[in-house]
């Protein structure tokens, strides 16, 4: 199934990404599926440091290594997005 087609992935992926940047004031609910995680939109607060701890979390648990910055930016927008890059069908 597409990523952004299932719910439970796309909760499970929220949670790793809250988790993994200790967003605790927020939870996997109340983060939109398709608001841009690096924007003001998504009351995440990210930083350069939180992206460099998703870009881990990438690696260690879908084997995906986003080595080039443009790549990151452009794979990890929003979490349909991203969902849709590590299930594309």
């Amino acid at each position: 199934m597409k990523g952004s087609l299932d719910t439970e992935f796309k909760v499970k992926l929220k949670n790793m990404i809250l988790e993994e940047c200790d967003r605790e004031e927020i939870t996997a609910d109340e983060l939109a599926d398709d608001v841009e995680l690096f924007s003001d939109e998504s009351g995440l607060d990210l930083d350069s440091v939180d992206g460099l701890q998703i870009s881990m979390l990438l690696q260690r648990h879908f084997n995906l290594r986003l080595v080039d910055p443009k790549e990151f930016r452009r794979i990890v927008t929003t979490i349909n997005h991203l969902a849709d890059h590590l299930q594309p069908e």
